[in-house]
């Protein structure tokens, strides 16, 4: 087993990451004893829901005396003398799913190796999942709440490529949490620098926390009462907890929504003016005796009521937060999520603003990675909403933490004047022949190039501004048509992986076309070429420790969206 003190330079292993350890040896493990009931036993209460609702009839019968029309397979049962046969038939039933559900924990076991995570399940059909370390995008760590009734948790792995992502559903919930640390750690490129100072790092076993079971320094008589006390007392402090630990992320990068803008911000949605207009249509129609309407759109109506409350839930103590490892963004306030996002993972970023928020000053960020978690984001909302709703100081914290290069005051200024600003400054704009294709935005078009970085501001209505770091792109197009022939016009299109940003610029001057395509080819090329964001725990051997990465780390191959592992 890989024995692990501390980060060179860095922070000493938590509690979590040191009882997690014992995962990462190579060898084959098997997932919490309650998975079965979690992932299957869901279905005894749908039954059991079913058959419920199926009764009603004969409780109603029972307490109020309704007549009785028969065809109750029931009072099959009951009138043919049936009912040993009708219960040892539920019974076997019942043996035999509990029966596959063991059978199918057993068989699902996973492991944690030095380059990869594996997971292998199936009992007639074996299938074995594989996700490189150094491919991985992001790890989740997603809290149902049924889950944390049982201390369990699912860890989402994303990889790039097409459902190539790896999924252990459940861990414990401290057991989850660890094994995302020592994952990123493994990841880092940290494990050559550790296996150093391994030697060093070994001393003396730290006594046990008093009253921990099974710890040295515990009391060897803790009584059955203290434990469940202890239990519950965990089981609540998961409940009330913020969801990203202090100690891992300082209070000050932390980025809240206030539960009134969250809610403004649903109001002031593109759902909301479609649920006006059916209203008005609604009303309309009520007052021209179409009573149909009512049946019909009423239903809907109160769908809508719930898809509100249901985001509005879902997005509560939203928070974002740099850690050692990553952007980590949590939220949830039953059913929680904890996402963390490597460095070096995100390929595109964009600000945009809905016009409805523009008199709040209300701004929403996404971005774009080459893999996704299979879990939905804040609000519903695709987890490639990095910010569902935030103020233009939540845009800046929140760009330092997903691109620390931008973390300068020079830089912040450019991206304000990227986001308001309505074009003569900075920025390279474009032309005023222009006009004729952007009547209302050639003035915001432009970009604006930094040192690995470019910007590229468009919108006038619903203004956007695209952040691309030159390291993470791809290729680079650019187009011209006959009418931007005719007007000496052209379009740069930057190609990255898929995801709802779309990095292009329209209606630019065709020689300023040109020189944007060269200027950003040659720096493209020398920001892959120092980019050490892949690895960004590796330490060269002859750097001391704390020197944080070195530009002789290796560096990692940007996977594109296609790739499948």
């Amino acid at each position: 087993m890989n024995v692990r003190g501390a980060l060179p330079g860095g922070a000493p292993l938590s509690a979590a990451e040191r009882a997690a350890e014992r995962y990462t040896d190579g060898e084959w493990h098997r997932l919490h004893p309650a998975t079965p009931l979690l992932r299957g036993g869901i279905v005894f209460i749908a039954v059991f829901g079913f058959v419920l609702s199926n009764l009603r009839e004969r409780l109603i019968s029972f307490f109020v005396g309704a007549p009785d029309y028969g065809g109750d397979p029931l009072d099959a049962i009951y009138n043919h003398g049936w009912e040993g046969w009708a219960l040892l038939g539920v019974a076997v039933v019942l043996l035999l799913c509990l029966a596959a559900f063991y059978l199918s924990w057993r068989m699902h076991s996973f492991r944690i190796t030095g380059d990869a995570v594996e997971v292998r399940s199936g009992i007639l059909f074996r299938t074995q999942r594989k996700a490189r370390l150094d491919r991985i995008q992001g790890i989740n760590v997603v809290r149902p709440v049924l889950a944390r009734i049982f201390g369990a948790a699912k860890l989402d792995i994303s990889v790039a490529g097409h459902d190539a992502n790896v999924q252990l559903a459940y861990l414990g919930s401290t057991l989850a949490d660890g094994l995302r640390g020592d994952v990123l750690r493994l990841a880092s490129g940290v494990r050559a620098a550790e296996a150093g100072e391994a030697v060093a790092a070994q001393g003396p076993a730290a006594p046990g926390a008093p009253g921990v079971p099974g710890v040295p320094g515990a009391p060897a008589g803790a009584s059955r009462a203290s434990a469940v006390g202890d239990l519950v007392g965990r089981r609540v402090n998961e409940f009330l907890a913020p969801e990203l630990d202090p100690n891992a992320a300082p209070p000050e990068s932390v980025v809240k929504i206030p539960p009134l803008r969250l809610l403004g911000s649903l109001l002031l949605s593109g759902f909301t003016v479609f649920v006006v207009i059916v209203v008005a249509f609604l009303i309309w129609g009520a007052s021209t005796g179409s009573a149909w309407l009512l049946i019909v759109v009423l239903p809907g109506l109160i769908g809508s009521a719930s898809f509100y409350v249901n985001r509005f839930t879902k997005s509560l103590r939203y928070s974002i937060a740099g850690t050692p490892d990553g952007v980590r963004v949590g939220f949830g306030l039953l059913s929680t999520s904890n996402e963390t996002l490597p460095p070096g993972r995100i390929h595109a970023v964009e600000v945009l603003q809905p016009l409805l928020w523009r008199p709040f000053g209300w701004w929403q960020i996404r971005i774009d990675t080459a893999g996704h978690s299979r879990e939905k984001g804040a609000a519903g909302q695709p987890n490639t909403t990095m910010l569902p709703v935030g103020d233009a100081t939540d845009v800046s914290r929140v760009l330092a933490l997903v691109l620390p290069g931008l973390a300068a005051e020079e830089e912040r200024r450019a991206i304000e004047a990227g986001m308001v600003s309505a074009g003569r400054d900075g920025f390279v704009g474009s032309p005023r022949r222009a006009a004729w294709f952007r009547p209302l935005s050639w003035q915001r078009t432009g970009y604006l190039l930094l040192d690995d970085t470019v910007l590229l501001r468009r919108g006038f209505v619903w203004r956007s501004l695209a952040v691309v770091p030159l390291a993470r792109l791809q290729s680079l197009e650019l187009k011209q048509g006959p009418l931007d022939a005719a007007l000496r016009l052209s379009e740069a299109r930057f190609h990255t992986v898929s995801g709802p940003v779309r990095p292009r610029l329209a209606a630019i001057d065709a020689s300023t076309g040109v020189r944007l395509f060269e200027e950003v080819a040659a720096r493209t090329i020398a920001a892959a070429a120092a980019d050490r964001s892949h690895r960004w725990g590796s330490v060269a051997p002859s750097a001391a420790p704390g020197d944080g990465p070195s530009a002789a780390a290796p560096i990692t191959d940007v996977p594109s969206s296609e790739e499948e592992h």
